[in-house]
């Protein structure tokens, strides 16, 4: 078996510095939405959409990638693999914006957890990746948690179940498509950039939208929701080149603990000792996910 992947590549710090701090920013995002919550979530995402687009093309522009972008464009499957994975990250903004606008957070930081597993599931179904004894018992322990909430809700926990679903699937489309991630992000927002210009137009034309806002911090907020989508994944990308990926997947639990947190601490969800069951089986199967690659080392190295 080979080390290199147990050595940490030259600049793992900067990388942890750097991906970590796209998670702490993404974990933190409620607090900004919070800010917007006189917006309908619909139009939240529609303002995101836009401005993430004219945001993202600039910095696009200003990193010299047009010309790389416009040799994707022409490729008709990455275009429709980028089509997809937009809707299905739309899909995503809007539970999650959703979710803060409800007062649901424990429940979408849940659907971040199980998110990790859920790939797992993927990565067994769709790309026929053998499932260890220790993944099955995670998966198990996950679907008992679902199980558990569902009880708990009276219905099925589609909050945390469509976002893992959204991004999970995400992620899988852009694991298959081999495009740079804001060259990506890129695409994906300039596709729904008509629409998302027309329906803001559209409404404002009506008088029914919130832009132009009476109060022009709504103005500004929604204008910056584009950097503020477009900066943490550019960090991530520069972190994600400059760590293990054992690494990395320790570092993504860092967004929802921060969630959590916030939802309980400072946003007045309550946390429920069912929560806290439901939560207790999502982190022992992260555990035991976790543990099964140190478990196998030291196998390896005891037969050896």
């Amino acid at each position: 078996m080979s080390k290199t992947a147990d050595i940490a590549p030259p600049n793992e710090a900067a990388g942890i510095l750097l991906a970590g701090s796209a998670y702490a920013i993404w974990g933190i995002f409620p607090l900004y939405w919070d800010l917007l919550a006189a917006v309908p979530p619909f139009e939240l995402v529609i303002h995101r959409m836009l401005w993430c687009a004219l945001f993202a093309a600039g910095v696009t522009a200003a990193r010299g990638r047009l010309r790389t972008m416009w040799s994707v464009v022409r490729t008709k499957r990455l275009l429709l693999a980028l089509a997809l994975s937009g809707m299905l990250i739309a899909v995503n903004w809007t539970i999650y914006i959703y979710s803060i606008a409800t007062a649901q957070l424990v429940e979408a930081s849940l659907g971040y957890y199980i998110t990790p597993l859920l790939s797992i599931a993927l990565g067994v179904v769709m790309l026929g990746e053998r499932l260890s004894r220790f993944r099955l018992a995670a998966l198990a322990l996950a679907a008992i948690a679902v199980g558990v909430l569902s009880l708990r809700l009276g219905h099925v926990p589609w909050i945390a179940l469509g976002l893992a679903l959204s991004f999970g699937f995400y992620g899988y489309v852009r694991k298959l498509t081999p495009v740079d991630s804001l060259d990506g992000l890129t695409i994906e927002m300039a596709l729904f950039f008509p629409l998302s210009l027309g329906l803001i137009l559209f409404w404002g034309w009506k008088g029914t939208g919130v832009f132009p806002s009476v109060h022009l911090s709504i103005d500004a907020l929604l204008l910056l929701a584009g950097p503020v989508t477009a900066i943490p994944l550019a960090l991530f990308a520069a972190g994600a080149r400059r760590v293990r990926m054992t690494t990395l997947g320790f570092l993504q639990y860092l967004a929802p603990t921060i969630t959590l947190l916030l939802a309980t601490l400072f946003l007045g969800e309550k946390f429920t000792s069912t929560d806290a069951a439901v939560f207790g089986c999502v982190w022992a199967a992260l555990l035991l996910v976790g543990l099964e690659g140190p478990v196998a080392r030291s196998a390896v190295r005891q037969g050896a």
